[in-house]
């Protein structure tokens, strides 16, 4: 995301070069006169997120003579691939998108992403606090600065479920089936399911695993690399029942998540369904997608319902935290820009051009939207917060779970495969 999954995190390389110093630089390029230029993708390619990284980078530029940054906006959905390939063949960007977990811990293996704990201002470290800093920590020390808190949920039309008759959130999954029968009843597409770039499918697997399995399970497999507790394929079974009930809209499967009006994003934008599972980064999405590209008056939030009998607490949370690293061989102005950003007047332009939670709880005063309130209320009392599952178990067995999930949906699987697929990936690893 994930995030927009966001995101939640690339199509230029940064040329590797020496400063005029003499010293390695980096991937930034250094001109005689000591001038530095640095490369930046990000995943904002229209509308105000991409509007403020273009004046956030005016504002450092200006107070910071010398340093030019060249900035590349890329589709959310081409950001990991493009982004390993840029990192692999050596010529990266200077600063890119982080999401943490296995994949993060994959790129710090391989040597590609600058140690910034040393170089993040305390000021920083205090108004972020552990929980933020932590999702982007490998081995104790710290390779990203998180920009926004993404914890995932499910958005709903308020106008759409009054028009159902729907006059409570559904807190189990039987009363979530209850709210797709009623919204059927009422000729009203029950949930939006961008299923053509898979990730969002797979979210309705991740969250039935967190309500299935214990923390412990989770945290236990990114190490253990075997997904044979019974909960993997409860989870699975909990999907394929839920997908029995046709809750997703007509061609769920070829329709993508947040790119134009037939999207998963869109349809919510404009009362086409009523209903999508989706991280913090939706509303933000979704208000650039209605036709006055505003937010949307009547979203709502609710967290993902319980199952019956499951080992997860029905009140954790799932989500991802956006943030941004620098190239192991970028220049220390990369770190700068970093904490520049992170200052507080930045921090609320931003929550308020991506209409998202910043990271920086110094910022989350400006949080207006009903929608992301009640998120953050839940988010601030949840038990422990788990990371995407393709994000906490890297890109492998994230791609294998992901496509298996897609296949049961499609019918060409059934639960006990998507739990073949992911042993199968991680032991490949």
């Amino acid at each position: 995301m994930r995030k927009t999954r966001a995101a939640g995190a690339l199509a230029l390389g940064a040329t590797v070069a020496l400063l005029a110093a003499g010293c390695s630089g980096g991937s930034g390029e250094g001109g005689s006169d000591g001038d530095v230029t640095m490369t930046f993708w990000h995943n904002s390619t229209t509308g105000p997120g991409k509007a403020y990284w273009e004046d956030t980078v005016a504002a450092f530029e200006a107070a910071n003579p010398g340093v030019t940054i060249e900035v590349q906006s890329i589709q959310n959905e081409d950001m990991d691939g493009k982004l390993q390939t840029a990192l692999n063949s050596g010529d990266a960007p200077d600063i890119f998108m982080a999401r943490g977990g296995g994949k993060l811990a994959d790129v710090v293996e391989a040597g590609q992403i600058m140690d910034l704990t040393d170089t993040i201002d305390d000021a920083t470290k205090a108004a972020v606090g552990d929980a933020g800093l932590s999702a982007l920590t490998v081995d104790g020390k710290i390779y990203g600065m998180p920009t926004s808190i993404l914890p995932g949920g499910i958005y709903y039309s308020q106008d759409l479920f009054d028009e159902a008759g729907i006059t409570e959130t559904p807190t189990t999954v039987a009363e979530l089936d209850d709210v797709v029968s009623d919204l059927k009843a009422a000729d009203i597409a029950p949930i939006a399911l961008g299923g053509k770039d898979a990730w969002p499918a797979a979210h309705w697997y991740y969250f039935f695993a967190l309500r299935e399995c214990s923390q412990e399970t989770l945290e236990a497999a990114a190490v253990s690399r075997s997904f044979d507790d019974e909960c993997w394929l409860a989870a699975g079974e909990d999907l394929q029942e839920l997908s029995a009930t046709e809750p997703f809209q007509d061609g769920y499967l070829t329709a993508t998540a947040q790119q134009g009006a037939g999207s998963s994003a869109g349809l919510i934008a404009n009362h086409k369904a009523a209903m999508e599972l989706m991280g913090a980064w939706n509303p933000g999405v979704i208000a650039g997608l209605t036709p006055d590209q505003k937010p949307l008056k009547d979203l709502g939030w609710f967290p993902f319902p319980a199952t019956d009998g499951g080992a997860g607490d029905p009140a954790a949370f799932m989500g991802g935290v956006d943030g941004y690293s620098c190239f192991v061989e970028a220049p220390p102005e990369c770190a700068e820009f970093l904490n520049f950003f992170m200052q507080k007047e930045y921090q609320e332009k931003y929550a308020e051009a991506f209409v998202t939670l910043p990271a920086s709880k110094e910022a989350q005063s400006v949080v207006t939207d009903p929608a992301l309130k009640s998120v953050l209320e839940a988010y601030n009392a949840a038990p422990y917060v788990s990371v995407w599952l393709d994000t906490l178990y890297g890109q492998n067995v994230g791609n294998a779970l992901n496509g298996s999930v897609v296949e049961l949906l499609a019918g060409d699987g059934d639960p006990q495969s998507i739990v073949d697929a992911v042993n199968a990936a991680a032991a490949m690893e």
